[in-house]
């Protein structure tokens, strides 16, 4: 199932945050070489993480991470606008209705389904707290896994050449797209959105009202 938290709300679900972190640790640092930090757990964990940021995690039936992306609001602070401007000519992507997309991550050996459900996340949150955009920092590895999912996004910069490029750029959720995203979960639509409203239910719905007002 898909959980919605904040990162004030992991410490409940101790084996499905543990994991989370270790699976991006495998991700980024041993498979991808980023120059992240892995803690004496082998977490990765970024400053950015302890600002409260919401996830939307798929979770295995073990209990343990499946999948995740990390989500922040542009009107505080965030990657693109602190480490990332320089994509976009300097200029801060800054609004109420345009959230940070980070972190997008499958744990080794996910169920096929994992990327599909993590789509839909945010395809239910850009809904609940009716959001027009994404922005988010590609290379071009991810590119290719957005093109082959339909999710190409809109390119406001870009630099460098071949597998070194990065790019910046904003997504938008189609209604039409919610349906074939629904068939490779294999959920209906109301269990999707139920599976929001249980997570904010039981986390901090005073902030899912005050960022939807």
């Amino acid at each position: 199932m898909l959980r919605y938290l904040y990162a004030s709300d992991l410490a409940r679900f101790p084996r499905l945050a543990g994991s989370m972190f270790r699976d991006r640790a495998d991700q980024f640092a041993r498979r991808l070489g980023w120059d992240v930090d892995v803690n004496d757990a082998g977490e990765e964990r970024d400053q950015y993480d302890a600002l409260n940021p919401l996830y939307v995690i798929w979770e295995q039936a073990d209990g343990s991470h499946g999948g995740s992306m990390r989500f922040m609001q542009t009107t505080g602070r965030c990657m693109v606008n602190e480490h990332f401007a320089f994509l976009n000519g300097g200029e801060r992507i800054e609004s109420p209705f345009i959230w940070e997309c980070t972190r997008f991550c499958l744990a080794p050996g996910a169920e096929k389904r994992a990327s599909a459900a993590l789509v839909l996340g945010a395809g239910e949150l850009m809904e609940h707290f009716k959001l027009q955009h994404y922005v988010g920092v590609f290379d071009a590895r991810m590119e290719r896994i957005y093109r082959l999912m339909g999710l190409e996004p809109e390119v406001l910069g870009r630099q460098g050449e071949g597998r070194d490029a990065l790019g910046v750029g904003l997504w938008e959720m189609d209604p039409a797209a919610f349906a074939p995203m629904l068939a490779r979960v294999g959920v209906d639509r109301a269990t999707s959105r139920g599976w929001l409203r249980y997570s904010l239910a039981r986390g901090r719905p005073e902030a899912a009202l005050s960022a939807s007002a």
